[in-house]
């Protein structure tokens, strides 16, 4: 088959991109190959997913077990970054979506292809996700998105599921668009767009309701160069250790966010997550890096993260941006080594130990009691020349009358 005549589709097995393959198919006049991955959201088996997608008429159908892929390349470095987009959201969709945009690219080369298709729609960050990767990775792949431009509604796609006979099992739609992967979950849509509505029992299903907990887990987290390899001195690998924090923190209700979101195009949304083991990774690992990072390379670091997370929510994992800020994260990553115990419960995660054999914490020269080492007449000189240049200024302003006026009390 001729390249003119293939197009890869990102096929999840719902009714969307089921529809999307014949669909494709008749408006398009070139064969579909399908394309699935396994990044950990749960629900039906990759072979199953693979079997409705040659139902539908793909004439491929490539799967993809990248859970192992996924948590080493993408998670792990979305936690060494801290990468919490607003400073709550741990990035759950935004990491999957290079990962997914790397096996369509590899498909497409694969099986011959010149155009991939996704089922994002106009209003959301995942298409300028996804296109933007595709054209990171080949410039010469053109990229469609069936629902955002053949005005596939949801009418008529059912519509058209019926008239060609599709296998597909119609369901009651859930009342939420629902994104997960072990990661996270992102929930949205139905009566969560009134930001005045409060979230229901039925929006959860990685964490239970942390105001009636169990008793609580405390833990220990052996991470090496900033990533976990320990969990209670078990040997774990990274998807081991994300899936284990998602079971004992979802189960304290960890892990609950509800924002107010800036999404790329420019619109205000509102989202809920839930992320019960990144966040539960991502505060072990910051406060472990308060332990091993110097204080400079820290603040930079804490500015870099932020970015980070901007950056990458915004479409650029591939950039040269997120690649030269990967260097430096990960430069930084070196001596973050060591264990930290946290106690989980009731919906928080606060650690109560830490220890390392790279810390820079020295405890004699910490300590106030006897053994201290830390030479306290060496802050007379320090105070003197750290606050010469505002000692200098102040005279300038007392001299031209703009000193700061000190109130004086009277006294009777």
């Amino acid at each position: 088959m001729s390249e003119q005549n293939r197009i890869v589709l990102a096929y999840s097995g719902g009714l969307d991109t089921s529809v999307a393959i014949p669909y494709l198919k008749d408006r398009t006049g070139k064969d579909v190959v399908a394309v699935s991955l396994d990044v950990g959201q749960g629900g039906e088996s990759l072979e199953t997913i693979k079997e409705r997608a040659l139902a539908c008429g793909a004439v491929e159908a490539y799967i993809v077990d990248a859970r192992d892929e996924f948590a080493n390349e993408y998670c792990m470095q979305a936690l060494k970054a801290n990468a919490m987009y607003e400073g709550v959201y741990p990035l759950v969709s935004a990491i999957s979506r290079p990962l997914i945009t790397k096996h369509l690219v590899r498909a497409a080369h694969q099986f011959g292809a010149d155009t991939i298709a996704h089922g994002c729609t106009g209003k959301g960050n995942d298409q300028v996700r996804f296109e933007v990767s595709i054209q990171s990775i080949d410039p010469e792949l053109k990229a469609i998105s069936p629902i955002r431009d053949l005005s596939l509604t949801r009418d008529v796609e059912i519509a058209y599921a019926n008239d060609h006979k599709l296998p597909i099992v119609q369901t009651e739609k859930s009342p939420f668009s629902i994104d997960q992967n072990v990661w996270g979950r992102a929930i949205e849509t139905g009566f969560l767009e009134d930001p005045w509505n409060a979230p229901t029992k039925d929006c959860y299903s990685y964490t239970d309701d942390p105001d009636f907990p169990p008793v609580e887990d405390e833990v220990v987290i052996e991470f090496r160069q900033g990533v976990p390899v320990k969990i209670d001195g078990r040997d774990v690998t990274p998807l081991q250790a994300i899936e284990e924090m998602n079971r004992r923190a979802g189960a304290q209700g960890i892990g609950r966010v509800d924002l107010i979101e800036d999404r790329l195009v420019g619109i205000k949304s509102r989202e809920l997550y839930e992320a019960p083991g990144a966040i539960a990774l991502i505060t072990a690992h910051q406060e472990l890096e308060n332990m091993c990072l110097e204080r400079e390379q820290h603040r930079i670091k804490r500015d870099i993260d932020k970015r980070w997370a901007e950056l990458v929510y915004d479409a650029q994992w591939f950039s040269p941006a997120v690649k030269s800020l990967n260097a430096f994260i990960n430069d930084t990553q070196q001596y973050v080594s060591g264990e930290i115990r946290m106690v989980m419960h009731g919906g928080r995660a606060v650690v109560v130990g830490r220890r390392s054999a790279e810390s820079l914490y020295d405890y004699n020269l910490a300590t106030y009691d006897s053994g201290d080492t830390f030479d306290q007449n060496a802050s007379n000189g320090f105070i003197e020349i750290y606050g010469l240049p505002t000692k200098v200024a102040a005279a300038r302003d007392v001299k031209f009358g703009n000193g700061i006026e000190v109130p004086v009390n009277d006294v009777e």
